[in-house]
Formats: C-alpha cells, sequence, structure tokens
C-alpha cells in the first residue's frame, strides 16, 4: 500500500501519525527534482507490472502443491544454484539469496488454467555483495525476461536469458523475470512492454517553478504625532 507522496520520497520524517502537523513534516511538495523524479518513474514501473501480471496480484494462498497434469506448482522457493530449497536451508543462517517461482498455470484450488497466466521469477537478494543466480529450468520455456532490477531501474533493454545461464544479482536489490513460453506469446509480457513503451512516451514533467514580477513592496503607514 502507498501513501500519498511515497511514490517520490515523501518521508513526513519518520511520522507515520502526521494529521495534526500542519507544516513541512505533512505537506506535499509536487516541486520534483531529479531524485524525486526517477523515483516516480520506477514505482510507475512496478504498477507497470503489478497490472500486467495477474500472478503478481492473486487473491489465493500459495500453496507449493505440485499439479501432475500440469508437471507445476504455484510456487516453488529457489536456492542460487537454481534449485529446490530444502528444509535443511531455511535454517541456514548465512543464507541471503534466493528466489520466488510463480507458476500462474497452477492455483491453491487445483483447478487446472493451462497458459491462462504468466511464469515469473523474483529473486532477493539480502547481502552486501552481489550472488550469480542460476535462472531455473521450468515446464513451457526456456528464455527468461529480465523485466525489472534494482539496481538499473531505468535499464529498459529487457534482456532475455537462456534458462540455466546466472544472472548477477546485485547486492541487496531486487529482480524479476517473466517466461517466455514455447508455444506462444505470453500476453501478459506483451502487456508490460507495451506499458513500458507508453510510460517512455509520456515521462513525468519536471515542475518548473513560476518566476513573476518582483512584488510591490508595502506601503509604510505613518502615525501621524
Amino acid at each position: 500500500m502507498l501513501l500519498a507522496g511515497d511514490e517520490f520520497g515523501r518521508t513526513q520524517e519518520g511520522n507515520n501519525n502526521a494529521y495534526c502537523q500542519d507544516n513541512t513534516i505533512s505537506w506535499v511538495n509536487w516541486n520534483f527534482g531529479e531524485k524525486e523524479l526517477d523515483l516516480a518513474e520506477f514505482v510507475r514501473k512496478v504498477i507497470v507490472l503489478r497490472q500486467s501480471f495477474p500472478i503478481l496480484r492473486r487473491w489465493r494462498f500459495l500453496t507449493g502443491d505440485h499439479n501432475p497434469d500440469l508437471g507445476v506448482r504455484d510456487v516453488r522457493w529457489l536456492s542460487p544454484a537454481g534449485q529446490d530449497i530444502e528444509d535443511s536451508h531455511w535454517g541456514d543462517a548465512n543464507a541471503r539469496c534466493f528466489g520466488m517461482l510463480l507458476d500462474g498455470r497452477a492455483q491453491a484450488s487445483g483447478i487446472k488454467r493451462p497458459a491462462m497466466d504468466a511464469t515469473a521469477l523474483l529473486v532477493l537478494n539480502a547481502h552486501h555483495d552481489v550472488v550469480n543466480f542460476a535462472l531455473p529450468e521450468v515446464v513451457g520455456g526456456k528464455v527468461w525476461r529480465c523485466l525489472l532490477d534494482t539496481n538499473i531501474p531505468e535499464d529498459g533493454n529487457h534482456e532475455s536469458f537462456q534458462t540455466g545461464e546466472t544472472y548477477a544479482i546485485t547486492g541487496r536489490s531486487v529482480v524479476l523475470f517473466a517466461l517466455e513460453p514455447d508455444s506462444k506469446q505470453s500476453v501478459a509480457l506483451r502487456r508490460a512492454i507495451e506499458g513500458f513503451r507508453q510510460m517512455a512516451e509520456r515521462p513525468i514533467p519536471m515542475a518548473t517553478p513560476e518566476i513573476g514580477p518582483e512584488p510591490e513592496p508595502a506601503a509604510l503607514e505613518v502615525t501621524p504625532p
């Protein structure tokens, strides 16, 4: 959930109950600088992704149950080696990077929905250094498209990588990949790319302060003796 102004860095100086503060703590400054514009554009990109991929806004709990008909699970937790995390690995205090593989073809209810949703891989790295993450093999595709990397949020290349290749996940960053299906084009992926194109065509304008004439000096009121 976003509070008004979160999208461009309005912090309220850490005050989460500033309704009674009629000052700069609670005011919204719409005169964006370059830093605020960059953050707002990043938030726009995240919104495009969430709107394009139902898998990122589903309302059912994930279970990890295997669907034998489709050969997939609705969620898999992966190590940097691209392998499923075993129970013993969850207790590793040194583990700082893992992947969350979301497959929209499987639902928690068990309903079959082949090819009705995209497959996405979200990688989170809490380590301070780079972690080379192996892109996993999955049913239905061999190519992963990188749609978001918080280390390079302005990158618009959206490069593709083969399964088995490694991607350098920068320290303390999040990366999102989408699978390109073998059988047909992904509707969700197409929507995301189109949304990015529209963003590039309509960037957030930089606010320009209005410069008007110098105000007239106030008349000096003189009280006669």
